[in-house]
């Protein structure tokens, strides 16, 4: 049977990158983080975002379609969001923002019904299966922001390959959880195995 994911678990996560990423250089932020186009300042926005918009589905529960916020780009090419950071909070106040969204999610995942199901654009899915989209979402934009601020980030094994057993059941369970991750999100090469270029995951609940 499948690995469960916990609320705790995406509380964790969160933590973890909030504490890698309050070692970052205050003047750092707007470099590009990693392979993205999009400024570290953006990518911690975009992730909050995500962090929010799945709490949004959980509560609401709107069948087939995305809670109807209205979302925007603060300049072509950068993320739409919901939710923006104040600059004039400085990174502290970002990071306020990512905590407060996580929390957020945390919270409806802690109290949602198991057989609860919220649309996902990959998939209706039950709050176990949106813990781990949280969870991918901080683990790879993490990665992706710490690369733009010359950060060293390694989340624990145990929760990459769980995470990777709820969302992505076809990747490789014989190479190390974390470098599997990145090549399942298109962000690294694994060996044996060719560069993914598209991905997606699978948020359907597992049948027991």
């Amino acid at each position: 049977m499948p690995s469960t994911i916990t609320a705790d678990d995406l509380e964790s996560a969160v933590r973890l990158a909030v504490t890698v990423l309050e070692k970052a250089p205050d003047g750092a932020w707007d470099g590009k983080a990693g392979g993205l186009e999009w400024t570290c300042w953006e990518t911690v926005e975009h992730l909050s975002d995500d962090l929010f918009a799945y709490a949004a589905q959980l509560g609401a529960r709107p069948k087939n379609r995305e809670v109807p916020f209205l979302w925007e780009s603060r300049r072509p090419g950068g993320p739409a969001n919901v939710t923006y950071a104040d600059r004039d909070a400085g990174p502290s106040g970002l990071l306020e923002v990512l905590e407060a969204c996580g929390a957020m999610l945390v919270a409806l995942v802690r109290t949602t019904p198991p057989d609860v199901r919220a649309h996902h654009v990959f998939g209706a899915s039950d709050p176990e299966g949106f813990a781990a989209m949280g969870i991918v979402e901080t683990l790879v934009h993490t990665h992706d922001i710490a690369q733009g601020l010359g950060l060293t980030w390694d989340p624990p094994a145990d929760l990459v390959a769980r995470t990777l057993a709820r969302l992505f059941p076809d990747a490789p369970r014989d190479t190390a959880p974390w470098p599997t991750l990145l090549w399942a999100t298109g962000r690294g090469d694994l060996p044996g195995h060719a560069r993914v270029t598209k991905w997606r995951w699978t948020g359907t609940p597992h049948l027991n």
